[in-house]
Parts: structure tokens; sequence; C-alpha cells
């Protein structure tokens, strides 16, 4: 009886130790399949996102955050979701959500000091911009320094917005963003050979926008070069009819 009873003890501690082993293993694998679930449906809510298909990234989006609440890159593309839909108070909800979870983060201090200005609270954005810029950690500080430019722009500080604007072209000097806002604020300025030569550097690196053709128009028209001018007139309108770049344009032509 007493041999039984120790077996019986043993074999209760066996089939004990068996299920912590499951029950971890168990674990493990849920919060595997867990992660894998964020990634997969992160992924995805990024890709609609990128076509455009804003239905689709929104539900894999939100999917992603129903399994990780705590995904600071599934709050981040959300926010820039609800940006596009012009939910702007959803927007910021899911940026303070984030900048909760990291407040370190370069990419949001980046991209929700750029939504602050949008909505010109720019105190708030340009402290957030200049962290971003400033700190040495970050691989690519001309995205903030660009931002930081452009809201300068915004402001009214153009002195300030093209010292941002210089200080990203020294980091990156084929950014494509930021070579076209010095071609609009040339041409802004008055300085038409400038906002020429950004525009031939722009276009080494990107293609044209109907701002981009906009503004060619007008600076070659300042130089006198009405041939070219044409050319990018006619550019424009065949590449983007229905832009509101394009709208301007049509309303200055000559009825036919």
């Amino acid at each position: 009886m007493q041999v039984q009873n120790v077996w019986s003890k043993k074999r209760n501690r066996i089939v004990l130790c068996l299920l912590l082993v499951a029950l971890v293993a168990c674990s493990t694998a849920l919060e595997r399949e867990s992660a894998d679930a964020v990634d997969v449906h992160l992924q995805l809510g990024v890709r609609y996102l990128s076509l455009n298909n804003l239905p689709m990234a929104k539900e894999n989006l939100e999917l992603a955050l129903q399994s990780d609440s705590e995904s600071i890159p599934a709050h981040i593309a959300l926010a820039f979701l609800y940006e596009k839909l012009n939910k702007y108070d959803d927007a910021r909800v899911q940026y303070e959500q984030a900048l909760k979870l990291d407040p370190e983060n370069l990419s949001l201090q980046n991209n929700f000091g750029r939504f602050l200005c949008d909505r010109r609270e720019f105190d708030k954005g340009m402290d957030l911009l200049t962290k971003a810029s400033t700190n040495m950690l970050n691989e690519s500080p001309w995205m903030p320094f660009t931002n930081a430019g452009r809201c300068q722009m915004a402001i009214g500080d153009k002195g300030k917005a093209g010292a941002y604007f210089e200080k990203a072209l020294e980091f990156n000097p084929n950014y494509a963003p930021v070579l076209q806002e010095m071609q609009k604020m040339s041409y802004q300025n008055g300085d038409f050979k400038a906002a020429r030569e950004y525009l031939a550097r722009y276009l080494t690196v990107a293609e044209h926008t109907p701002e981009s053709l906009w503004l060619a128009i007008q600076t070659e028209n300042a130089l006198g070069n009405q041939t070219l001018a044409k050319d990018y007139t006619n550019l424009l309108l065949e590449k983007f009819p229905y832009a509101n770049e394009t709208k301007q344009i049509k309303s200055t032509l000559p009825p036919q």
C-alpha cells in the first residue's frame, strides 16, 4: 500500500509536470500565433494603404490591433489612414496612443509632428520634429528636417524653412520631397533659374506631379521660354487631366 501511495504521488507529479509543459508550450504557441497574426495583418494593411484600398487597409490594421493593442506601427498606419479619410480626430487618437507607448519613436515623432503642423499646432509639431531631426540615432533625419521646413513655410517664415530644407539636402541630396519644396520656394522668391535647376534634380529621382508641372510652367513663362512652357502645359493636360493645377491652367488658356 505504501509503495502504491509513493507511485501515485510520483505519477501525480509527473502528470502535473506534463501539464505545465503543455501549458507553457501552448502559451508560447499562442503568443507566436498572435505575433504572426499582427505581422500578417499589419503588412496587408500597409499594402492595401499603398494601393489606396482604404476599406481593406482599415480592416487589416484594426485586426492587427486586436491581436496586439500595443503595436506602434499599426497605430501609426491607422492614423495615416484616418488622415486620408479626413478623420483627423481619429487620427490624433491613434498618434497619441502610439506616443504614450513609445515617446522616443523617431518615425512617430516625425509623422505626428507633421500632422500637428498640418493642423496649425505649430509649437507642438515643431517640438516633435526637432526631437526627431536632432536625434543622433535617426538614420533618416532629412525626413523630419523637410517636415520642419514645411511647418515653417506654413508659419510664414521662409528663412527658417529654407534653412531646414538645406539641412535635409545635406543629409540626402536626392530626397525628392525636399527638392520639390526647394523648387517651389525658389519660384516664390523669384529665383526662376534656381527653380528650374531644382526641378531638373527632382526629375532625376522622381516623376512629375501636377504641382511640379504647374511650377515648371510658371517658371518657364517667367524666364521667357514660351516653347518649353507650352510643352509642360501639354504634359500637365495629358498626364493629370483632373488635377486642380490642370483646372487652373485651363482657365488661363484661350477658348478653343
